[in-house]
């Protein structure tokens, strides 16, 4: 590894002060509310010292959402690193993404933010393309599971159909799930009592439909959850306490 200078320690610790004093201004107010004026502000620095680190107030937002997707990469990997099979493993990665939603909520709301196209449109191609790698490495994680289980014979190849399509079905229940939890207030009027129950109801009825062995029914597939949950929930609770 590289040792980095005073002047690049300075730097790296100025840059990470501006993303701690920015953060709670984007949550708790708002994008209109962030500007780089009142960041310099509130941290006694010259604005163009703010510019000296982020060209715009946007591409702050982007690198507080890296640092949150990267915290849901490492989540991820973790419940990949589990024992047990393909299968069992997914599902700790969908017990990581509940963790990430419900535990890491600044993080969560800080994505989407960014997925604004008001505000991505205006960032930098080198900041995007760091949001879409480990974007990508999120999927890759889950995508390796999906081989993982056909080369074990758990789980047929299917025709016009790629490990990352299987991974986006599963992607498109949890974070639409999520995303409607997180912002609909009709959820119970509307008899959804429990959305991360259904939720995990869908993805286990998805996987079956897959003919992804074992096959379990929606108890099974419940229960297993808990075991899951009182497995891995005091490793994600370190990887939280350690980012922060």
């Amino acid at each position: 590894m590289v040792e980095l200078t005073r002047k690049q320690r300075e730097i790296q610790e100025r840059t990470r002060e501006i993303l701690r004093v920015a953060k709670p201004i984007l949550l708790a107010e708002g994008f209109q509310a962030l500007t780089m004026d009142r960041v310099a502000s509130r941290m006694e620095y010259a604005k163009g010292t703010i510019y000296g680190h982020f060209s715009n107030k946007e591409e702050i937002v982007l690198a507080l959402a890296l640092e949150a997707m990267r915290l849901r990469q490492k989540l991820f990997q973790k419940a990949a690193s589990g024992t047990g099979l393909a299968r069992r493993r997914i599902m700790a990665i969908g017990l990581a993404s509940e963790f990430y939603t419900q535990r890491c909520t600044e993080e969560f709301q800080v994505e989407q933010w960014m997925r604004h196209s008001n505000i991505w449109d205006k960032s930098s191609s080198d900041r995007q393309t760091l949001i879409r790698n480990c974007e990508a490495g999120c999927m890759q994680i889950v995508s390796e599971l999906v081989r993982e289980g056909q080369a074990m014979g758990d789980l047929p190849t299917l025709e016009r159909m790629s490990p990352e399509e299987m991974v986006f079905g599963l992607w498109a229940i949890t974070f639409g799930s999520q995303i409607l939890t997180a912002s609909s207030p009709s959820l119970s009027a509307l008899g959804i009592i429990d959305p991360i129950r259904s939720t995990r109801i869908h993805c286990c009825q998805l996987l079956n439909g897959f003919g992804w062995q074992p096959i379990h029914s929606i108890e099974e597939y419940l229960e297993m959850f808990d075991e899951i949950s009182a497995e891995f929930n005091p490793q994600f609770e370190q990887i939280q306490r350690e980012y922060r």
